[in-house]
């Protein structure tokens, strides 16, 4: 075992230090703010921010010792983030560490009545709900990645960034996390280095000591002092007990009703936006500006007053989700209405605020939890035309643009069978898609990929037919194809993009859940096999985002196959590279091990058009002039692939 590993987490220690209550109250109020950000930071998201804010001033409040006492000798000489070693600091610190991390381990009634009681005398706000500053795009995305983390792993990623632990390897964070009772601090330590570096931890977004403060019901809050009046102790103790005991029956908004939030002109339902049929004849953008008002139930203002007010300060009845790299704020400008109405089993208000969509669900019985859904879709355009409206039981009903003029759904897996014409409302619902992968088990692709194919009316498309596919997101992705000559990519309709999309779309479940805008399957090379084999494709697939950032590229090997649906096999991916494959970077290069019939087994290599030199070290060597390659090589070999362009520079494989 390495030396490092080894060593105990117990350091050595001479005469045990006691801290006097004096010191550990100056050692918290001097580093007040920033043991509130840790508690914040390790609590878990599922609080909402309101309660989030309040139990980490109390549980920091809380750290303060009743008597002297000994901090414990395992960590008692961590140092802080001025990289000094305080025993008063370093006993507060884990008192917070200690409580955030049990806070939400007790799950059930238990659980409830523990996170009602924490902390004594906790800091109470009479009439406000606060919140921290609403974040950005890149803030929303930490946030975002935070919240996948467990309370550990929370925790282990704030000790690196806030504490800046003396050692790369985090040795101090792991022993503060043992001491705390963690049962993973490797695992924890792991999962917290694998999110970026948290420089935006010192914004306001995370800064639980600068709050933004909102009214609650005003008109309800006076109501509620006259009735109280009446009989305040007991109807106090009975919601209490019923809150706790039972998990209550909370409004799906916080603050309980939309008044305290239309107040501020934004989210008023009545200054909603709301957009004639035909303004998309006439708009000079064909994007969600030009999308009318639709819905049985736009005319509803009770149902549009709750939408608005979950919007305004969602409560713990409502499960809130926003695609990657988009915030969860209020909207900066007024929000247009999009669709009011009944989906199967929920209800759903759909609204879009210039840069995102936002969808609002709650069950038509009136229980169980609903639902705030996030999208960010700036720059949508004429082949932006479908919102997903609702999922049950693996299928999907969408929300088509007013200029759909033909819907219909097709196989991606099966490019030779027709597309099949899909139902729509009068209100450009559809009827139910089955989600692609619903009918097989998770991993597996299954024999069917559904995808739309749309036709808009004349003059938003040249009358030429586009793809979309859901890949989990609020907005599906538009899929295209681009030939080896490149150029701009095509609608992916056509006899030959249907036939490589066939070969692909089991791989696109690798680009779901990214906010993904577009796909486009670049077939880049193709390459005459050794041995009389036939002949065999290279294609690589380009996901980009809605941010703009983070795009993905798959490179996939498609060997002659007789079943036109047969998937390629994926021979390189690229992390966040931002454009390999896309149009600022048209080049790649990929390799794969191949056996052909005779059982012999090949490197195969190639490159888009700009390589002009291929070379292979390591299991296999050898050198090929143009853009592909064929060594022999034996089962299992491993070598490494580099191209020379045709301007000079070097290309490497995607990683």
């Amino acid at each position: 075992m390495n030396a490092q590993h080894a060593t105990a987490t117990r350091p050595r220690h001479g005469a045990p230090v006691i801290v006097d209550v004096e010191e550990a109250e100056a050692a918290l109020v001097e580093n007040y703010p920033h043991l509130v950000r840790l508690a914040y930071l390790t609590l878990p998201p599922s609080l909402g921010r309101h309660r989030r804010v309040l139990t980490a001033h109390t549980l920091t409040q809380g750290a303060l010792p009743r008597s002297p006492c000994e901090p414990d000798p395992a960590v008692a000489d961590v140092a802080g983030p001025r990289g000094t070693m305080d025993p008063a600091y370093a006993l507060v610190r884990q008192e917070v560490l200690d409580t955030a991390l049990a806070f939400g381990r007790e799950r059930g009634w238990r659980g409830r009545l523990r996170r009602t009681l924490v902390g004594g005398p906790a800091p109470y706000v009479l009439g406000l709900r606060l919140h921290t500053k609403a974040t950005g795009t890149d803030e929303a995305e930490l946030d975002r990645a935070l919240s996948g983390l467990n309370a550990a792993g929370r925790a282990a990623y704030a000790l690196l960034e806030l504490e800046r632990p003396r050692h790369a390897d985090g040795r101090e964070v792991r022993r503060l996390l043992v001491a705390s009772g963690v049962a993973d601090p490797r695992g924890a330590l792991k999962a917290a280095k694998a999110v970026p570096e948290g420089l935006l931890l010192g914004g306001s977004g995370f800064d639980p000591c600068t709050v933004h403060a909102r009214p609650t019901d005003l008109l309800r809050r006076r109501q509620h002092v006259r009735v109280g009046l009446i009989a305040a102790g007991a109807i106090a103790v009975t919601a209490t007990l019923v809150a706790v005991l039972t998990g209550g029956q909370d409004p799906y908004a916080a603050g309980g009703s939309p008044g305290a939030y239309g107040s501020a002109g934004l989210l008023d339902p009545a200054k909603l936006v709301r957009v004639k049929d035909t303004a998309w004849t006439r708009a000079s953008r064909v994007d969600f500006t030009a999308w009318p008002t639709r819905g049985g139930r736009a005319g509803d203002r009770a149902l549009l007053g709750r939408a608005m007010a979950v919007w305004a300060q969602p409560s713990a009845r409502v499960s809130v989700s926003a695609t990657k790299g988009t915030a969860e704020g209020l909207p900066a400008q007024q929000p247009q209405l999009l669709y009011a109405g009944d989906v199967d089993a929920a209800t759903v208000v759909l609204m879009y605020d210039g840069l995102r969509l936002v969808r609002y669900a709650e069950p038509r019985d009136g229980g169980g939890t609903a639902a705030l859904d996030f999208a960010r879709v700036d720059g949508a355009g004429a082949t932006t035309a479908a919102v997903v409206l609702g999922r049950t039981d693996g299928n999907t009903r969408f929300l088509t643009a007013p200029w759909v003029a033909e819907a219909a759904s097709r196989d991606l897996r099966d490019p030779g069978r027709a597309p099949a014409k899909l139902d729509r409302t009068a209100d450009g619902v559809t009827e139910p898609v089955r989600m692609p992968g619903a009918d097989s088990r998770p991993g597996v692709c299954g024999d069917t990929w559904p995808a739309l194919q749309f036709r808009a009316a004349g003059g938003l498309g040249a009358d030429r037919p586009f793809l979309l596919t859901d890949l989990g997101d609020l907005v599906p992705a538009h899929l295209t194809y681009q030939p080896p000559a490149g150029g701009t990519p095509l609608e992916a309709t056509g006899p030959t993009a249907l036939a490589y999309m066939a070969r692909t779309a089991c791989n696109l479940s690798s680009m779901s859940g990214l906010g993904t805008r577009s796909v486009n399957v670049w077939r880049y090379a193709t390459h005459g096999l050794p041995e009389n084999n036939g002949q065999a494709s290279w294609v690589c697939a380009r996901a980009d985002t809605w941010r703009g950032t983070d795009g993905r590229a798959l490179a996939l090997f498609l060997p002659p196959v007789s079943e036109p649906g047969t998937p390629g096999a994926p021979v390189g991916q690229s992390g966040r590279d931002g454009g390999a494959c896309g149009r600022g970077v048209p080049r790649v290069l990929a390799g794969a091990l191949w056996k052909s019939t005779a059982g012999h087994w090949y490197l195969l290599a190639a490159g888009s058009r700009d390589v002009t030199r291929i070379k292979a070290t390591g299991g296999v060597t050898g050198t090929s002039k143009g853009p592909t390659m064929a060594v022999r090589a034996e089962q299992g070999a491993r070598a490494e692939l580099s191209a020379v362009l045709d301007s000079g520079a070097a290309l490497t494989t995607l990683r």
